[in-house]
């Protein structure tokens, strides 16, 4: 395993970890999210670099695409959260009050 290769990994797993462990505020789970998808991003177009094929370059601009738009989606739902029960804590959300 290179060097990128292991960092590239291991930016994916913190970001699952965090994602999995550190669940109290929606930012936070928003941020680990994100994490995730340009830590995927980076080593995606580091891969379509390696192979010099211009088959894949659309992969990286693709999942840049999906990743803003899960990132809009994230933050208005942050805000309609937090303007439904006046806090972004994922403690106090339950779906059966809805």
């Amino acid at each position: 395993m290179t060097p990128v290769h292991f960092s590239f990994t291991s930016a994916f797993v913190l970001g699952l970890m965090g994602l999995a462990f550190h669940r109290t505020h929606l930012l936070s789970a928003l941020l680990c999210l994100e994490g995730m998808m340009l830590s995927l991003f980076i080593a995606l177009s580091l891969w379509t670099l390696q192979f010099e094929s211009t088959h894949y370059s659309t992969a990286p601009m693709l999942l840049l695409a999906f990743s803003a738009c899960e990132a809009s989606t994230g933050l208005a739902l942050l805000v309609a959260t937090a303007r439904t029960h006046g806090t972004d804590r994922l403690l106090s959300l339950n779906l059966l009050q809805c």
